[in-house]
């Protein structure tokens, strides 16, 4: 599989996590849609790191390959580096924190950011692909 080849699978693997994420929003699954929209960003994040031929087995990882190679150098919004990082304190108080609770608000405006993600990663993708 080529490079592009697999950062376009994992940009269908992105749209289809957002996807998941409305749909358990819809149904109440509040904690679980924050979950799920920040494994879209991630994924999205993971398709462009593919076209640079990196990856790392620790989100962490992924988190500051983004960062270094697509927000500090301008190839995506700066907003998107903020996003990342906040989706994924969000899923990890979601997905392990005792006691939490998520609000239709807090799902919402996380589905909202990673369209957004999504949105520069595909402006991105569609550039270097052509």
């Amino acid at each position: 599989m080529s490079r592009i080849d697999l950062a376009k699978y994992r940009f269908e693997v992105a749209k289809e996590k957002l996807e998941a994420a409305i749909l358990l929003k819809n149904g109440g699954f509040f904690k679980d849609s924050i979950s799920r929209s920040y494994y879209a960003i991630f994924s999205g994040a993971r398709s462009l790191l593919a076209l640079l031929e990196m990856d790392s087995a620790k989100h962490s990882g992924i988190i500051a390959l983004f960062n270094q190679h697509f927000v500090k150098t301008g190839l995506v919004d700066h907003t998107c580096g903020k996003i990342i990082s906040r989706a994924q304190i969000f899923r990890q108080r979601s997905d392990y924190g005792d006691y939490s609770i998520a609000t239709v608000q807090e799902a919402s405006e996380q589905i909202e950011k990673a369209e957004y993600f999504l949105k520069e990663v595909e402006k991105y993708l569609e550039k270097e692909i052509q």
